[in-house]
């Protein structure tokens, strides 16, 4: 153990990472202190990063390109404090942990529509199915933040946001082709005038995959088609209509626990927005209404069987009524607030075989808040911010969060110094509290922690971040079994029924995390190197517990990124790029665990001209086996070649 870290630390240390920080905006002067040209729109209002007091990683289009990622965690797993699990190659179950935080606990935000599903296990985002499509932008922002963003951001928050047009006609597309008949293909066009700003984009990927299982013969395919939308309309001075969209069709293929199976899974999901933004009070009050809506349906078959093939069937929608305010009181002081009604559904159904009942039953909950920040900035260079948000939801009742923090840059951020602390908390899903194993009277998990880190950046040269946080996690929600003899107690039964269940969801866990995220990248004339480090304790607190004291299952306690390269002014760039994993626990309980693995890849790309690229790369170079969920096969060496153009 010791020796891992000491080698990871080092070789974080010796080589730097471009994606712990911010990527400039190239459309910034070139005077612009290094805060001014990296706004942040993950705290729903643009903020200069010299002004955040959280931890916050932004990457910008060039910085996607040369990551070259299929999926968007190609590209999270690249920053400090992520990792992921995955139950197969592309398309199947997958896990994201922000800081050790359980996966239900992050939001996703794309196009600022909140993606969520609430027919799922914990009402969260299931990342399996967001490719890169059109995005070319992410901002990942970390701890607890409640405060705008309410129920689930307890991890962090992941904003991004597909391609804006900046010329009255342009386009782009990006196709490349691989290893397991892998094929991607991405198109968009757009355009920009006074009246209006408008994009479209779709894509489609396809691969014949690996076997979901690890002791499996025959590959699981996946296939997924995608589009996007944006139209921005300026109906009159100071006042504008945003139509946002995001459609997504894949089916995949899975495995039994024993091994091969014909079984599949088909998962749509679609999103849209319709904004109002106008401004008043001589544009000092600046005011958007909206409504958005999410629906996910998903569906489990088996061809095996003769009669009735699907396995499970669930349909979740999230209709959301928002309101939000920006007040600029004057270049030191902004206030943004707002109010909003969320409204959950979701039907569900699991037939034990072909000729049990099937009945699709519908269940709701609804939740109404309001919320407001201060940032204020009583001198040039120091900035604080705090915040309040309540929510009451129509289950559990009312529940309340606060934040504050301070940022402090000398030098119009060459040096950043933060702090915050933050609250979060996460509403029991609707699965969690109807379906069979369900409890109506589960109460909301809670997380109180604080940050603080410093940035030190000297110009492309060197650049230089460490960050430290802990959060503590109470009320957190877990499958607590029943006795397996006896009399049952009240909740192993289903309620309504006299039914014995063997298991039941209740509020019985809590956990610690504390970590260390340690960053850097640098340059020298045309060579560049990146790499991050994070060392994360994340473990089990509940009073009593068995694994008391044991860090919290798929989290590694190390995390480490390095790249290094070449990039020469005749527009090729290559690099060699590692990542590692610590080992980890499989389950909550029992001590199995999933060994620590280094992965090397080796990434190309050639601007051959102003409007074609053309790239390639090698992943899992060396042909590692590894396990990110014990049992479960993940991708050995794979090779792409592709072409990218904008025009």
């Amino acid at each position: 153990m010791k020796s891992t870290l000491t080698a990871s630390a080092t070789l974080a240390l010796a080589l730097c990472a471009s994606p712990a920080f911010a990527q400039a905006d190239p459309a910034a002067p070139d005077d612009a202190g290094e805060g001014e040209r990296i706004v942040v729109t993950a705290l729903r209002t643009p903020v200069a990063a010299d002004r955040v007091s959280a931890t916050v990683t932004v990457l910008d289009a060039p910085a996607i390109v040369a990551l070259q990622p299929i999926a968007l965690t190609d590209a999270l797993l690249r920053t400090p404090g992520i990792s992921l699990s995955r139950n197969g190659g592309y398309g199947t179950a997958t896990s994201l942990r922000i800081r050790g935080a359980d996966a239900g606990q992050t939001v996703m935000v794309i196009d600022g529509m909140r993606l969520a599903d609430p027919s799922s296990t914990a009402g969260g985002y299931a990342f399996s199915n967001l490719l890169l499509d059109d995005i070319d932008r992410i901002e990942i922002l970390r701890g607890p933040q409640s405060i705008l963003w309410g129920s689930d951001a307890i991890g962090g928050v992941v904003n991004v946001r597909t391609r804006r047009p900046t010329e009255p006609f342009e386009g782009s597309f990006a196709l490349e082709a691989g290893t397991h008949d892998t094929v991607n293909a991405r198109a968009g066009v757009g355009g920009t005038s006074e009246a209006i700003d408008w994009r479209l984009a779709a894509s489609h990927f396809t691969t014949d995959g690996i076997s979901a299982r690890d002791n499996g013969t025959e590959a699981d395919g996946y296939t997924r088609s995608g589009a996007s939308g944006t139209v921005t309309v300026r109906v009159a001075p100071g006042v504008s209509l945003d139509l946002r969209g995001y459609w997504a069709d894949a089916k995949n293929d899975f495995d039994a626990t024993s091994g091969d199976s014909l079984a599949y899974g088909r998962t749509r999901e679609w999103s849209g927005y319709a904004g109002l933004n106008f401004a008043l009070l001589d544009e000092r009050l600046h005011n958007r209404l909206a409504v958005l809506q999410t629906e996910t349906d998903r569906a489990n078959y088996d061809p095996a069987r003769k009669v009735r093939q699907i396995t499970f069937d669930a349909h979740g929608r999230v209709r959301r009524f928002e309101y939000q305010g920006t007040y600029t009181f004057s270049d030191t002081v902004q206030a943004v607030f707002g109010a909003e009604r969320e409204e959950q559904r979701m039907t569900t159904a699991s037939p034990a075989n072909s000729t049990a009942p099937y009945v699709l039953t519908p269940y709701a909950v609804d939740t109404n808040s309001v919320y407001g920040q201060l940032r204020v900035t009583p001198v040039t260079g120091l900035t604080f911010d705090g915040g309040v948000r309540y929510d009451h939801q129509s289950r559990f009742g009312g529940n309340t969060v606060v934040s504050a923090g301070a940022v402090y840059t000398p030098n119009q951020g060459r040096t950043v110094v933060r702090a915050s602390y933050d609250e979060g908390y996460k509403a029991p899903s609707l699965y969690q509290l109807f379906s069979d194993y369900g409890t109506a009277g589960l109460a909301p998990e809670k997380a109180k922690g604080w940050q603080a880190g410093a940035e030190q950046n000297f110009g492309e040269a060197l650049r230089l971040s460490a960050t430290w946080f802990q959060r503590d996690t109470d009320n957190l929600i877990d499958f607590a079994y029943c006795p397996t003899s006896g009399v049952q107690p009240a909740q192993c039964f289903i309620p309504g029924t006299t039914t014995t269940r063997f298991g039941y969801y209740a509020n019985v866990r809590k956990a610690k995390a504390r970590g260390l995220e340690l960053a850097a990248s640098g340059r020298l004339g045309i060579l560049f190197a990146n790499g991050n480090y994070s060392w994360i304790e994340a473990q089990d607190r509940t009073p009593g517990s068995a694994s008391y004291g044991r860090q919290l299952q798929r989290v590694p306690r190390h995390l480490a990124n390095a790249e290094a390269g070449i990039e020469l002014p005749q527009g090729l760039r290559a690099s060699a790029a590692a990542r590692y994993a610590g080992d980890s626990y499989n389950a909550a309980s029992g001590t199995a665990k999933l060994d620590g693995y280094w992965l090397f890849d080796l990434r190309a790309q050639w601007q051959v001209a102003k409007s074609l690229m053309v790239q390639g790369r090698v992943e899992n170079l060396t042909d590692k086996h590894y396990e990110t969920v014990s049992g479960y096969g993940t991708l050995g060496r794979t090779v792409y070649v592709g072409l990218r153009s904008q025009f």
